[in-house]
């Protein structure tokens, strides 16, 4: 790469120089289907292997995801395998950190794919050419060689009614934008002004740190060369457990900085109380039938609109006949997750895996 001028940063920190070192944390538990692709992915690049180190934080993984790191780790010097007791993704970040010997820490989870040889010097090229703070980028779900249902969730997913209104995680353009939902690449500085990642948290643990990141006045930079590819989830079962998770970690960042809320997050949990309390709401009388009729008759065209939507868009008429019953998953995973954390929730309590 060649070197450039480094830009001041906000904070009086210099921009980071051209081939900085660059340490990527991959948190991970029992991820033996994904791992050895990611790994090589990101151990393949063309960035001098000098200048930068891979770290896996296992989860005390039960399948061979540790047999795997170690054997590449047989193969590739710059791999390290850390033992993440804890469990959490928000520990085994720390973890990685704690570790790190960079000056860029990169966040990748196990289940991703990078999909380019570049990635590492596109990363660096955006911190020397903008001067950010931390780099965010898209996360498309849509990997190649899925399952129907795996291709229906990533669909359902990156439209408007099956993602946060305010995340940028789906944008494609080049941008300064707020960090909470896509920043993933930091400079040191950032880290050792804000802290660590919150253990208290395994779902929305990045939105809460990087609403840190925000308060302490980083700038984050939104490209699509830092684009990962997200694995779906492959079951409606794992897909509800996803959103629980992050109904749950919505609630949890509230009660930790109280002016995230937004009114959106909690539209799921309506839609939930809605549901359960409707049939009651029927037998007081015909008006209470005819609001919950009406609530219901909306919500359904609005699913069958979306779905319509996707489907001409998409073609895929095997995965869109799966969408109706993933937006009720996703919508319902997310409302009871949001009433739980809501009713029984605790903070220092952990989230189930």
């Amino acid at each position: 790469m060649q070197q450039t001028c480094a830009q001041q940063s906000p904070h009086g920190q210099p921009a980071p120089v051209a081939d900085p070192f660059i340490s990527i944390i991959v948190p991970a538990r029992n991820e033996e289907r994904t791992i050895e692709k990611l790994l090589r992915e990101l151990l393949d690049q063309h960035y001098d292997s000098s200048r930068f180190e891979v770290i896996v934080a296992d989860g005390l993984s039960t399948d061979s995801t540790r047999d795997t790191v170690m054997r590449l780790r047989q193969t590739y010097g710059n791999l390290q395998l850390l033992e993440n007791p804890v469990r959490l993704a928000s520990a085994g970040r720390n973890r990685g950190i704690q570790a790190a010997s960079g000056d860029i820490i990169l966040i990748v989870d196990a289940h991703c794919e990078v999909g380019s040889s570049d990635y590492l010097s596109r990363l660096a090229e955006i911190f020397v050419r903008t001067g950010t703070d931390c780099v965010g980028r898209p996360q498309p779900l849509d990997v190649p060689g899925t399952a129907p249902m795996q291709r229906a969730i990533a669909a359902a997913r990156s439209s408007w009614l099956g993602h946060h209104p305010a995340s940028y995680i789906y944008s494609s353009t080049e941008r300064f934008v707020r960090p909470q939902s896509v920043a993933v690449a930091y400079r040191r500085a950032v880290i050792d002004s804000v802290g660590l990642f919150d253990e208290d948290f395994d779902a929305c643990e990045d939105v809460e740190f990087n609403t840190r990141v925000e308060r302490a006045g980083f700038r984050c930079f939104l490209s699509p060369h830092a684009r990962v590819r997200y694995h779906p989830r492959a079951s409606l079962v794992g897909l509800f457990r996803q959103l629980f998770r992050y109904g749950r970690g919505r609630i949890r960042l509230l009660r930790k900085h109280p002016d995230t809320f937004g009114w959106a997050c909690f539209l799921p949990a309506v839609l939930v109380v809605g549901a359960v309390l409707g049939p009651a709401l029927a037998w007081l009388g015909p008006w209470g039938a005819g609001v919950y009729l009406i609530a219901l008759l909306v919500y359904l065209a609005i699913i069958v609109a979306t779905c319509a939507a996707i489907m001409v868009q998409s073609k895929d008429l095997a995965a869109s006949a799966w969408l109706p019953l993933i937006f009720l998953t996703i919508h319902f995973g997310a409302g009871v997750g949001v009433l739980y954390e809501s009713a029984w929730g605790r903070r220092g309590q952990k989230l189930p895996q």
